[in-house]
C-alpha cells in the first residue's frame, strides 16, 4: 500500500498564481504602502474610482501564515481543476471568482449594519475568496471526494463546502477575517459553473456527458446475454 500527499506536480496557471502572490507579499513587506493602493478599500473604488482594487487585493496578504495557507490550498485544489478543465478556462474561473469575492465585499459595506459599515474603509486583502471559488468547483465534480475538516478528520467535499458556507455566513458581521469574499467566492463560482455555456466545466458539456453515457448504456443493455429456456424465448434477447 502507498501514500502519496496533495495532487501531484503542479500545473502553469496555479505555479503562476503562487508566484504572483508571493512577488507581491516579498515587495509588500518592504513597501507596506503598497497595500493601500492595491488591497481593496470600498472607499477608494467608490469615491476614488481606484477600480483596479477588486482585481489586485487578492495577490496581496497580510502575513507568512496567511499566505501559506491560501496558497497550499490554490495548489491543492487548483492543480486536479485545471489538469481537468485546461488552463484558459481555470485563470478564468480563477480570476472572475476572485473579482465577484471583492465585488461582494464592496456591496456588504453598503449594507446598513454597523460591523459591515465598518468594511467600508477598512482594506481587505487575500486570496481565499478566490479559494472559496476552487472550493466549490472542487465540490460539485467531486463531491464525496474526502477533505480533512481542520486538518482532523474527514469529511465529504460537498459537506466540507456547505460548513464553510454556513460558517462565513454566521460569522460574517463583526469578523476580522473577510466572510464576505468567502460568500462572495462560493456563490459566482458556483453560479458560474451553474450558468455559462460551451467549453470545459460547462453545463451543456455536463448534459452531453450525462446523455452519452446513458445512451451507451442503453446499447449496452439491449446486448446483454440472459440465461433462460425454450420457454421464454419471447422474454430475453440472446
Amino acid at each position: 500500500m502507498t501514500y502519496s500527499f496533495g495532487p501531484g506536480p503542479i500545473t502553469p496557471a496555479v505555479k503562476a498564481i503562487i508566484w504572483a502572490n508571493v512577488a507581491l507579499f516579498v515587495i509588500s513587506l518592504f513597501v507596506p504602502a503598497i497595500i493601500d493602493y492595491l488591497g481593496l478599500t470600498p472607499a477608494a473604488v467608490v469615491q476614488r474610482a481606484w477600480i483596479w482594487q477588486p482585481a489586485t487585493y487578492m495577490f496581496l496578504h497580510a502575513n507568512a501564515m496567511h499566505i501559506l495557507f491560501n496558497m497550499l490550498g490554490v495548489w491543492m485544489f487548483g492543480v486536479e481543476l485545471e489538469r481537468m478543465w485546461g488552463t484558459k478556462f481555470f485563470a478564468r474561473f480563477y480570476a472572475l471568482t476572485g473579482v465577484g469575492a471583492g465585488l461582494t465585499v464592496i456591496l456588504s459595506s453598503l449594507v446598513p449594519v454597523d460591523a459591515l459599515r465598518a468594511t467600508y474603509v477598512l482594506p481587505t486583502i487575500g486570496a481565499s475568496g478566490a479559494l472559496y471559488g476552487l472550493l466549490m468547483a472542487f465540490a460539485m465534480y467531486f463531491p464525496d471526494r474526502p477533505i480533512l475538516m481542520f486538518l482532523l478528520f474527514p469529511v465529504p467535499a460537498k459537506y466540507f463546502v456547505m460548513i464553510l458556507g454556513g460558517l462565513a455566513f454566521l460569522v460574517a458581521p463583526g469578523s476580522q477575517v473577510s466572510n464576505a469574499a468567502h460568500l462572495g467566492g462560493l456563490v459566482f463560482g458556483y453560479v458560474y459553473l451553474k450558468t455559462r455555456h460551451g467549453g470545459g466545466g460547462s453545463v451543456s458539456a455536463e448534459l452531453k456527458y450525462r446523455y452519452l453515457k446513458w445512451k451507451m448504456n442503453r446499447l449496452r443493455r439491449k446486448f446483454d446475454v440472459y440465461s433462460g429456456g425454450r420457454s421464454d424465448w419471447d422474454k430475453h434477447v440472446h
